[in-house]
């Protein structure tokens, strides 16, 4: 299926385009609280508990803003329960407890390397399977960000590499990876005519419903821990910024400027997270922090830029 690039769509006005180019530097800024949350949440919350949590909170929320939408629609809505159902497991099962359950087994190194293969993934299938336009000054622009988030996840030091040593955990950070390039596809490819909130309390709908199973079966068991306050500030937490901030965001910049541009965000989280790690907990910032985050940032400052042809 061949589709129109967003940014040559006359159906987009140029001051929403401009506004979508500023608001993807927001996105990463949201999902790094998911970062804080996932080291919080042993002991306190499992898993599935958290992800259905935090999307239950989110989908309900979007439902009631979007009630008139979804009932409009609904007609629509009922003949495409099944892509509801698969996206809502491909982004906030895989890409939400999968994530949480890969963080008891593996460190922030490999989860950085293995999720950085995301936005690849997705900027090739979209210029083969979407059609989008793609030049080669931003096919430079992806391998500037990818060596710049290897760099400051080594900490400018390379040789760490064959340091590496893959562990299970290390399957669910590649299944969300995976899991996260199909979800930004399929969201492009089928072109809906609701809005982005409600578009996401429908996949939030999905994701609940495929979490349900596992949900239970983490709350039955012995070793569960009890649901306090600290596991409901954790839900509302992950529900509020890198649950409905991030993905509303990330779904809304999508639809307006394309899937390979907006997969660039997930380069800018290392550095994102350096910086706050900087203001909040005090942690310094190094040589390998600025020259990686100049790659990342020209990286993605040459994928953000305006096409021509294929240059």
């Amino acid at each position: 299926m061949q589709t129109e690039s967003p940014a040559a769509s006359p159906e987009i006005p140029n001051s929403q385009i401009q506004l979508a180019k500023l608001m993807i530097w927001a996105i990463p800024l949201f999902w790094t609280v998911n970062h804080i949350v996932a080291r919080k949440a042993p002991g306190v919350i499992t898993p599935h508990v958290l992800a259905i949590g935090r999307w239950a909170l989110v989908g309900i929320f979007l439902a009631c803003l979007a009630r008139a939408e979804l009932r409009a629609n609904w007609g629509i809505l009922r003949t495409q329960v099944w892509r509801y159902i698969l996206l809502g497991a491909l982004g906030m099962w895989v890409c939400g407890a999968g994530v949480y359950q890969a963080g008891v087994s593996t460190n922030m190194m490999n989860i950085s390397l293995i999720y950085a293969s995301s936005p690849v993934m997705i900027a090739v299938c979209s210029v083969l399977w979407l059609h989008e336009p793609f030049s080669k000054r931003q096919a430079l622009g992806v391998l500037a960000a990818i060596l710049g988030v290897v760099h400051v996840v080594v900490q400018g030091e390379w040789a760490r590499l064959a340091q590496v040593v893959l562990v299970p955990g290390d399957l669910w950070v590649l299944a969300a990876a995976l899991a996260w390039a199909a979800y930004s596809l399929l969201q492009k490819h089928w072109r809906s005519t609701l809005s982005a909130g409600a578009q996401l309390a429908c996949i939030c709908a999905g994701g609940v419903l495929v979490m349900m199973p596992f949900s239970i079966w983490e709350l039955m068991q012995t070793d569960a821990p009890v649901l306090g306050r600290d596991a409901l500030i954790l839900v509302a937490l992950a529900a509020l910024f890198p649950g409905l901030g991030a993905y509303w965001l990330y779904g809304w910049v999508q639809k307006t400027i394309g899937a390979s541009r907006v997969a660039m965000t997930l380069y800018l989280g290392p550095l994102y997270a350096s910086v706050m790690a900087w203001i909040v907990l005090g942690e310094g910032i190094g040589l390998h922090h600025v020259i990686g985050g100049v790659l990342i940032l020209s990286g993605v400052g040459l994928v953000m830029s305006k096409q021509h042809d294929t240059d």
